[in-house]
């Protein structure tokens, strides 16, 4: 089974240097919508049968064309939420640089809880269980070789690439996904196998599951 993570669209807060978070009301920009509406075009070759996301008004509204584009409904999953940064929702990234916890973010997220907030290390917990409880179900409800997508926010997919490429969280902010972009994951028998990180082109997947990688590749 394979999912497409969708980071959402350029929202107001990318632009103006704040931390986000939870915040109510955070919406796509001018560019975020463009971004959404150019989602149709470069996933027109892919058959998507389901769709889940984030509760936060940003990726309801970069899911919204697509979806209407293949005729699915999005279902909501709070484990795809955006981090909780607890008292540094809000404040401008540029001050929390001065923060001894930002070196931490930075360096060894799995260590990284957030003042009045969540831990790094929960967010992946969270994440990776939705995203393998609702590939289990499209498959059970699609079978093998389906393709779904699950549209969330840059450090939430960042930590469910993390756990398919079985690197430590630690090492996660090596990865980049920037708004609107898409990175692929096919959950096999035996392992996941990482098709692409960051994509901010067309998407065309292959009509049947992705081969298990091999020494020497695809035979």
């Amino acid at each position: 089974m394979t999912v497409i993570l969708l980071r959402h669209g350029r929202s107001s807060a990318n632009t103006s240097g704040v931390l986000a978070g939870r915040s109510e009301g955070v919406a796509l920009d001018a560019a975020g919508r463009a971004q959404a509406a150019d989602l149709v075009g470069r996933l027109a070759d892919v058959d998507l049968v389901a769709a889940v996301r984030s509760p936060l008004l940003r990726c309801e509204q970069t899911l919204a064309p697509l979806i209407a584009a293949h005729d699915v409904t999005a279902e909501v999953d709070e484990r795809l939420i955006e981090v909780d940064y607890g008292s540094w929702t809000g404040r401008a990234i540029k001050d929390l640089l001065e923060e001894p916890l930002w070196r931490v973010v930075q360096e060894q997220p799995s260590a990284a809880r957030f003042p009045d907030g969540e831990a790094l290390a929960e967010v992946q917990a969270r994440a990776v269980a939705a995203i393998r409880d609702h590939d289990r179900r499209v498959t059970d409800q699609h079978g093998p070789g389906a393709t779904w997508v699950a549209c969330s926010h840059g450090d939430v997919i960042k930590a469910v690439l993390a756990d398919a490429l079985g690197t430590h969280l630690d090492q996660f902010q090596r990865l980049f996904v920037a708004p609107a972009s898409v990175s692929v994951i096919t959950y096999g028998a035996a392992r996941p196998l990482v098709q692409c990180v960051n994509s901010s082109g067309s998407v065309a997947l292959p009509k049947r599951p992705a081969k298990e990688a091999t020494v020497g590749g695809e035979a």
